[in-house]
């Protein structure tokens, strides 16, 4: 898996309820073809990453399929949650 693309953006509480914050990464991956998760058109993982005294970490993921627009029922492998939490790690840091 290799991220080519990603855009962030902050997600704000207006409540003020949530501690920390709350950041959305829209990642495009390239997936090896042997992979079960491959698709021609491309895969996007939407990440949501909580950041909360300097604790980062993944709240949640979305796989979604570019051709088809649809959410796929896959879980990542551990070690690519590792890589996409240590992406989002560093993009976090150049974005302070």
């Amino acid at each position: 898996m290799n991220i080519t693309q990603f855009s962030i953006e902050e997600i704000k509480d207006p409540t003020n309820i949530i501690e920390g914050k709350r950041y959305e990464f829209l990642l495009d991956v390239v997936i090896d073809e042997e992979d079960e998760l491959y698709s021609e058109a491309g895969i996007e993982v939407r990440v949501l990453i909580g950041h909360h005294n300097e604790e980062v970490r993944i709240l949640n993921y979305f796989i979604i399929d570019k051709a088809e627009n649809e959410y796929l029922d896959f879980a990542l492998e551990d070690e690519e949650e590792e890589m996409i939490l240590a992406f989002c790690k560093e993009q976090l840091t150049v974005e302070e």
